[in-house]
């Protein structure tokens, strides 16, 4: 599930409209519509506000899962990424990345982390 496709389904569950969601963040109804529309996703430096506004943590939104009842949103659940760093390079570069592309990224991450746990 695309991060684009978890922002529609929050707003759902939290009976929020696409216009107030527009207005909570400063995001643009044009640039919202797009993520729909496109299959795209937020850019990185969006994160932060549309968690804040949603409620949910980044864990929640990045990470594909089906927990109906999210944890409750701590900042010290996530960690700040400097925009100078060699995480923030992998981040944007993985958001160049059509779908199919970044589908196997993270299988490969997966796969690396598995290998991590034996």
């Amino acid at each position: 599930m695309l991060i684009s496709e978890r922002i529609y389904k929050y707003l759902e569950e939290k009976g929020m409209s696409q216009n107030e969601f527009a207005k909570r963040t400063g995001i643009s109804q044009s640039t919202i519509s797009d993520w729909r529309r496109k299959g795209t996703n937020p850019s990185a430096d969006k994160i932060m506000i549309i968690c804040d506004v949603l409620g949910i943590s980044p864990y929640e939104l990045l990470l594909d899962t089906d927990s109906k009842n999210p944890r409750e949103y701590r900042q010290t659940d996530y960690v700040v990424i400097d925009k100078n760093s060699r995480e923030y390079e992998i981040i944007r570069m993985y958001e160049k990345l059509d779908p199919g592309a970044q589908k196997r990224l993270e299988g490969y991450l997966q796969a690396l982390s598995d290998l991590g746990k034996e």
